[in-house]
C-alpha cells in the first residue's frame, strides 16, 4: 500500500466497512444516554434508508431527531464522497457507544449530596448497497 492510498481511507472506515462500498457518518459526544439511544437505533439496523427514515420521522423519542440527522449525514457521504446511488441503500451498521460522563451534584437533606451522571453517546451508522448487504448475509449462513 503506499502512501497516497494510506491517506484515503481512515481507520476507522477499515474498521467499520473494510474493502465493501458504502459510508459512515457519526455524531460524538451527543447528550443522551446510550441506553435510549439504542432502543431508536434498533428500530432502523437493517432497513432500507427511506423506510429507516420514515420511521424516524414518526418515532416520538428524543434521540429520533439525532439518529435521524447522523443517517441523512451517512446517506449524503454515500452519494458524494463514495459515489453510490442512494435509492438501494441499506442501514447495515448502527450501533451506540458511550462516551464520557459528566458528573454533577445535587444538595440534599440534612448537609448531603448525591451525585448525578450527565451521559454521553457515540453513534455511527453505516450505510451499504442492498447488494453488497445481501452477499455477506448469504455468506454468513454458509
Amino acid at each position: 500500500m503506499t502512501t497516497t492510498d494510506r491517506r484515503r481511507t481512515s481507520a476507522r472506515r477499515d474498521t467499520l466497512l473494510g474493502d465493501q462500498p458504502g459510508a459512515f457518518a457519526s455524531a460524538r459526544y451527543v447528550r443522551i444516554t446510550p441506553m435510549k439511544a439504542r432502543r431508536v437505533v434498533d428500530l432502523v439496523r437493517g432497513l432500507p434508508v427511506d423506510e429507516a427514515q420514515s420511521i424516524l420521522a414518526f418515532t416520538p423519542q428524543a434521540a429520533a431527531k439525532t439518529v435521524g440527522k447522523v443517517l441523512d449525514s451517512a446517506i449524503a457521504n454515500a452519494g458524494t464522497t463514495e459515489g453510490l446511488p442512494t435509492g438501494d441503500l441499506v442501514v447495515s451498521v448502527a450501533q451506540v457507544d458511550e462516551g464520557p460522563t459528566m458528573k454533577r451534584w445535587r444538595p440534599r437533606a440534612q448537609g448531603r449530596a448525591t451525585r448525578i451522571n450527565k451521559r454521553t453517546s457515540h453513534i455511527t451508522i453505516v450505510v451499504q448497497p442492498a447488494e453488497v448487504v445481501a452477499q455477506s448475509k448469504k455468506g454468513a449462513k454458509k
